[in-house]
Formats: C-alpha cells, structure tokens, sequence
C-alpha cells in the first residue's frame, strides 16, 4: 500500500495534513535531517577557524558552498541520507558520509573531510538539532497561532465589554458578567502562558560522550574546548546555533528545559480546553449563533443542526496533544546512568504532540470567527432571572445595619421563581435611606454588571 493522505496511520497526515503544512517542513524527519546537517556544517566551519595548524581557515568560495548545503537542503536529500542509512544502520553517521560525499571534487573540503563530526559524539549533533527544530516549531508556529487566539479574544473583549450576560455558578444562575469581560478572563490567562512558552530558553550541548570533553581533549589538549563549544552553541546563525549554552551534562542533554516548555505549552492548552467548553456551552444556550457555510451538513438525520464542531474537535485535539507533553516532560528528563536510549523514539514525536496543539488552535480560532452574538438570548435570560439582584439588595442592607440581611433574601428567593415586583416590594419595605431604595428599584439583572464593561475594555 502506497502512502497517502488516504492511507497515512497519523490523522494529522491523513485528514489533516493541509492544516499543518507550516509544521511539517519543521518537526518532520526531513527537519531533523536538515537541522543535524545545519549542525554538521556549523561545527565544521567553526573548527576551521578555531587556530589549529592541522586544519586553515576555509576559503570564501569553501564556507558559501558549505552554508548552500543548509540553505538548500531538500527532501531529495533527506532520501539520499535515508539510502546510506540502509547501510550504516546509524542515522547520524549516515549524514556524515553524505556530507563527506559533497566534498568530491573540492580539494580544500576533501582534505579537512576528517574534521566531518570531529570529536561528537552522535547526541552532540541530535540535541542540538532537536533544539533548533523547536525554536523554530515554537517561534514560527506554535507561539503565532497562540497570537492569533489572543488577538481574537482581545478583539471579543473589546466588542462585547459591555453587553451583559448570566453567570452560572455550579451551574445555576449567578452575579451578572459581560460577554467581554469573559473573554478578557481567558486572554489574561492566555497570553501569560504565551509568555512562558516564549521565555523558556532553548538549551545544546556539544561536549562528547559522557559530556567531559574527553575525545577533544585528547586530540588538543591544551585548547580550551569549553569556551569554543559555547561559542558555537551561542553565537548567532550561521557562524553558531543561537542556542542557550548546557555546560553539565551526561551524554544527553538532561532535557529539563524541553519539559518546562512542553509544561507551558500543555499550561497554554488546558486553558484553551477551558475556553471550548464554555463557548461549547454558550453556543447550547443560544448566547452564540454559528456562521452559516455553504454546503455543510451537521447531522446526517437532523437537518436543522449546526453543531459546535470547530470547538469540539479543538477540545479533542488539545487533550491529545496534552497526553504527549505530559509524557515527554515526564519522561525526557530521565536517562539510566550517562545515557539510554528511551529518549531517542519518544523525542521523534514531539511534532505529533505539537501538531496536535496546531491543529486545536486552527480549530479554535476557526470557531471563534464564526461566532455571531445573540443579545436577544443573553436578554431573555437575564430578565428571567431577578433572583440574582438578591446579592446587592443584601449587600447595601448589612451596609446601613439591617439585622438578618442574608437570611431574609435566602427566604424570598432560595429555589422559588422571583419577580421584579417581589423584590421591588422587599426593597420598599427596607429601612435604609430613601436615596438607597431608588438606586435599588432602578437596578436590573443587565444592569448589575459592575466593572465588568471596564475591564474588558481594559485589556
């Protein structure tokens, strides 16, 4: 059976595969191709120009053809390195000899072949290609679809600051909100994870086999192999990697700084599975209508359905991509003495757990876009629903001192269906001043908002 979309095991390669071609080119295999050969190059270039007798400096015309190989990196070439692999059996030595095999015919690049992979250990070359495939799957994708969400519901806390809305507390009605101070709620929440996702630091290695140096230090022993490992691993593209500098480790890289990014992204997502749910749940109550398209079809039975998908299939999505995150934080940061490798499988799938989180926000912000607000639903609800006035009638009664404040609007209004006019004769009843009583009989359930319109218009 030929692959296909039709006949890919992943669904995020099958049906899905259009939604996330901006990933793939990024955490697919043929990424982790071309970043362990941008690595490969980097190092080797780095080496030529770190004072060694055995090894010049490389010429202009040397360092440009080097750098092509990065920049033009195919998945033709990919396939090629694939081909080796059948014979090596060993993926990263297989990129060495493809490498190697594109310095035929240059004589200066021949005669430095053995400085290809000088003193790596193969784990020098995956860390930090595994690094750089997620910078760039944080920075390219992840962090601006994340942006768009936000940008969203910033744009849905301003619209709607001040249209009023039912709480529901455990799920019965509750102090009045606005539409758009919920949505500032979540785009509080969202951006703060944003900012972690964002400040993690993205951490290489280069330092050998059990992370001593030992193999560099035997060639040159007098040269200082830390500093240039920093360097490289600093120093910005293409002369570096613009990584963060691990100085400890064993042969891995402990990978705890994947587990706090993965944690903050996961943080990011449980938020989102948040935000579904609730707009799932307005959408049920009629608060929200879906934007019609042509063509489509909710149920195969029920023709007058238009089902919530777009926020179903992001919830669905997001706990998929969590289950991953929280086994690569768990598991990542473990290794048996200086190095097993139960890493190396379960580090293949960090574009599925990230893929699943793309995939989600599509969802969601394909949702949210839909969206076109019912006032006249949130109206019809509010104004069945008076009992929630019981709070501020309560609340300015214990200010002027009347005695049993709370238990007397527990009796007027606890499991009974209250009126305007019950609770507009409760409020004429009361001793309190007179100004009070008409600031009271003017309150409505739509009225009762407080700073909500404020602070959504804030954010």
């Amino acid at each position: 059976m030929s692959l296909s979309t039709i006949t890919a095991l992943s669904p995020l390669d099958g049906r899905y595969a259009s939604k996330l071609a901006p990933l793939r080119p990024i955490m697919s295999e043929h990424g982790y191709m071309h970043r362990r050969v941008q690595v490969e190059v980097t190092w080797f270039i780095a080496l030529s120009d770190a004072g060694f007798a055995e090894f010049k400096p490389l010429s202009v015309g040397a360092r440009a053809y080097l750098l092509g190989l990065v920049k033009n990196f195919s998945e033709a070439d990919s396939a090629a390195i694939k081909e080796i692999e059948k014979t090596t059996n060993h993926d990263v030595k297989a990129v060495e000899y493809w490498i190697k095999s594109k310095f035929e015919a240059r004589p200066e690049l021949e005669k430095a072949a053995e400085f290809v992979h000088f003193a790596c250990t193969s784990e020098d070359i995956n860390n930090t290609s595994h690094a750089l495939q997620l910078r760039a799957g944080r920075d390219q994708v992840v962090l601006p679809s994340l942006d768009r969400i936000v940008l969203k519901l910033r744009e849905m806390a301003h619209l709607y600051a001040a249209v009023p809305m039912l709480s529901r507390t455990h799920g019965q009605t509750a102090s009045p909100t606005t539409v758009g101070k919920e949505m500032a709620n979540v785009l509080m929440r969202l951006q703060a994870a944003c900012d972690r996702i964002a400040a993690v630091k993205i951490m290489g290695k280069m330092n050998g086999a059990v992370g001593n140096y030992n193999a560099h230090l035997s060639a040159w022993p007098e040269f200082d192999w830390e500093a240039f490992s920093r360097k490289v691993v600093e120093t910005h593209e293409p002369e570096g990697l613009g990584l963060t500098f691990q100085p400890y480790s064993i042969q891995i890289e402990p990978h705890d700084y994947m587990a706090e990014l993965f944690d903050a992204v996961a943080r990011a997502n449980t938020i989102l599975v948040d935000l579904s749910r609730d707009i799932w749940g307005y959408v049920s109550l009629g608060y929200f209508k879906q934007r019609l398209k042509a063509g489509e079809i909710g149920s195969s039975t029920m023709p007058h359905k238009v089902n919530p998908i777009d926020f179903e299939n992001a919830e669905g999505n997001l706990g998929l991509s969590n289950a991953l995150l929280r086994h690569l934080s768990e598991k990542l940061p473990v290794s048996r003495w200086q190095r097993d490798l139960t890493d190396s499988t379960v580090l293949r799938n960090i574009g599925v757990a990230l893929g699943y989180a793309t995939l989600a926000y599509t969802s969601l912000l394909t949702g949210l876009n839909k969206l076109e607000l019912n006032e006249e639903a949130l109206a019809q609800d509010l104004d069945a629903s008076w009992e929630v006035l019981a709070e501020p009638i309560q609340t300015v009664m214990r200010r002027y001192g009347v005695q049993g404040a709370y238990e007397k609007l527990k009796e007027v209004t606890r499991g009974k269906t209250v009126t305007a006019e019950a609770l507009h004769g409760l409020i004429r009843s009361l001793d309190i001043p007179e100004a009070e009583k008409t600031r009271l009989l003017a309150m409505t359930p739509a009225s009762y908002v407080g700073k909500a319109a404020e602070l959504a218009r804030r954010v």
